[in-house]
């Protein structure tokens, strides 16, 4: 009974490693091999959202927002299918993005912080849909930088960081 017991519990133990791993394996771009989804910037001033990956499929808008937070969710080839905050987007090339990481302020008057505390000094106040260069990350607080100004905000009123992501 014990060794049949013992059979039975590492076929289960490596069916679930295998599972885990193949988990892991889908969450890697087929291109970048980097994490889908992930968080990157808007390079351009300009940018074509298009239906498909490719320069015949037809542009369904333009996201003109230098710096604006993008969620890529697929690659294929020089493409990567990108959403907004709200949900919009479509493929892109590659071209128009950048890995340097900004975020969306999702509060109005936003309280840009000393220190990642919440009785810390005001720096700053930033309004609502404003653009910030992501740095520093702990579970709770964020370190922004924008206009000259620089401080810590609760990452749960940012969009373009993972609720879990840590950053040094």
């Amino acid at each position: 009974m014990i060794p049949m017991l013992r059979s039975f519990l590492l076929v289960f133990f490596a069916a679930a490693y295998l599972n885990s791993t193949a988990a892991v394996a889908a969450e890697l771009g087929q291109v970048t091999n980097l994490p889908v989804p992930r968080f990157v910037s808007l390079k351009a001033a300009n940018g074509n959202v298009r239906r498909g990956p490719s320069l015949t499929h037809r542009i369904d808008w333009v996201f003109s927002q230098r710096d604006m937070p993008l969620r890529i969710t697929a690659e294929y080839d020089n493409w990567r299918r990108v959403e907004d905050r709200d949900g919009m987007g479509g493929w892109m090339h590659y071209s128009l993005l950048s890995g340097t990481r900004t975020v969306l302020i999702e509060q109005d008057r936003l309280p840009l912080l000393a220190r990642p505390e919440p009785n810390a000094p005001v720096v700053a106040l930033f309004e609502l849909g404003a653009i910030a260069r992501l740095g520093e990350c702990n579970l709770e607080w964020c370190y922004l930088r924008a206009d000259g100004y620089k401080g810590w905000a609760p990452k749960a009123r940012l969009w373009g960081v993972g609720a879990q992501e840590l950053r040094d």
